[in-house]
């Protein structure tokens, strides 16, 4: 068993990782009669996207010898109403100086990591994911990668 998560009062629940007892607490959202204190359960679902796809490049970046200390995904979740799902999520890399200057060889090996990341692999695929690189796939397309 990987967790258990119990309904609290008010659309909140907290949810206890069975390995580590580490506590996460949820809520819905304002726009779904929550109080919006704490994430929702869909903004998990697109950050564990973001979460995913860095810790997979961490691995990867580990194995080439690149610090990918400071390496950031912004997340932004975009909901529809007919049934009410996440739609989309776009996510925009914010990369360090330090990392602007690796070749496009590694460039591209780290993007093509974080894009066989196994979360993105569960997601449905309606779910329009699409991420922003800044100038690393500029660079990528270029050296012909």
């Amino acid at each position: 068993m990987t967790a258990v998560v119990e309904y609290q009062a008010e659309l909140r629940t907290q949810a206890m990782h069975l390995q580590s007892q580490s506590l996460l607490i949820t809520d819905a959202p304002t726009d779904n009669h929550g109080k919006g204190e704490q994430f929702s359960p869909t903004d998990l679902l697109a950050t564990s996207l973001a979460s995913c796809m860095l810790t997979v490049m961490g691995i990867k970046a580990q194995q080439l010898n690149i610090p990918l200390k400071g390496f950031k995904l912004s997340v932004n979740k975009i909901m529809e109403s007919n049934p009410r799902r996440v739609g989309a999520i776009e996510l925009t890399a914010t990369i360090p100086t330090a990392l602007q200057q690796i070749d496009a060889r590694d460039k591209h090996i780290l993007v093509k990591t974080a894009e066989s990341c196994p979360v993105l692999k569960s997601l449905h695929p309606d779910l329009k994911i699409s991420v922003h690189w800044s100038e690393w796939t500029t660079e990528i397309a270029a050296s012909g990668e």
